[in-house]
């Protein structure tokens, strides 16, 4: 079974190269690769890929930028196998990603989201483990290979989101199915990831370390932290979730909705990062998402 790679990839070029570079070393060579460049303005990559001589490396263009969210969707009409990976355009796979991801959908052939352990590294690939990766690591995490299904999914991941989004193999056609939701760019992977549970999805995850996530003061993540968008579309998406959980009759999510403690908590570690900025929006939407009922 051939794993579909894609790529969207808007960033540095240093990064993406080590990125794809990570692909090309795997152990299991049943793979594909495409990179969906988003008119980022300039061309080393693209140059750099044009030297590979590997065909199941693709290099496409986008005619216009178009957003995070439509290069994701532009990515997944793009697949062709049965399961893919979004990657991240600055995260690194361990040579054995590929064949953990084969492994695992053989043991789970039902699940529609697929996890691997993960390391965390900085913006030089120095390992590091900050607050936040301390607590989705130590705290809420499963301890052993899991699969969690429909309610006891959307209960773990709205409690805290101990996923790493660019680590994930999907069911192909469970994102064709499940679309992204709109003005929620910061925050639509965790939306995704609980309109799958939400529809009985299940989520298979190995302690089995395959992935290198980059987190670094760059990130897209991070600079919304700062401006006060990521915490206001939290606040935002929490309200829409704890709906949805109470339509389905499902207290135990709602009432995780409802609290959000370590959501609250990860505004609260970013704070002091927060106050340092001269972004008076950060400081106001952290402070607002640490106390706001």
């Amino acid at each position: 079974m051939t794993l579909d790679i894609l790529v969207p990839y808007w960033g540095d070029p240093g990064h993406m190269i080590a990125t794809v570079q990570s692909v090309l070393d795997q152990t299991d060579p049943d793979w594909t690769l495409t990179i969906l460049d988003d008119q980022y303005p300039e061309s080393t990559v693209r140059d750099w890929v044009g030297t590979l001589d590997d065909p199941r490396v693709v290099y496409h263009l986008n005619p216009v930028n178009l957003g995070i969210t439509d290069n994701y969707r532009a990515a997944v009409a793009r697949a062709t196998r049965s399961h893919l990976t979004l990657l991240g355009c600055d995260d690194l796979l361990h040579p054995n990603y590929v064949a953990l991801m084969h492994e695992l959908i053989a043991r789970h052939p039902e699940a529609d989201v697929l996890q691997p352990g993960v390391h965390v590294i900085d913006g030089d690939g120095r390992p590091v483990l900050p607050l936040v990766d301390r607590v989705k690591q130590r705290l809420l995490t499963p301890r052993e290979e899991t699969v969690l299904r429909g309610q006891d999914m959307a209960t773990s991941l709205i409690r805290g989101n101990w996923l790493y989004w660019p680590s994930l193999t999907f069911r192909t056609d469970t994102l064709r199915r499940i679309d992204f939701r709109e003005g929620l760019p910061i925050i639509q992977d965790l939306a995704l990831l609980m309109d799958i549970a939400f529809q009985g999805g299940s989520l298979a995850y190995s302690p089995t370390t395959a992935f290198s996530y980059r987190r670094h003061s760059g990130s897209a993540s991070q600079k919304t932290i700062l401006d006060g968008r990521r915490f206001r579309d939290e606040r935002t998406y929490y309200r829409t979730a704890r709906q949805l959980a109470s339509d389905l009759g499902w207290r135990r999510t709602a009432r995780a909705a409802r609290w959000r403690l370590f959501s609250r908590l990860h505004g609260l570690a970013e704070l002091p990062a927060v106050l340092r900025s001269p972004r008076r929006a950060g400081i106001s939407s952290t402070v607002a998402h640490i106390l706001a009922p």
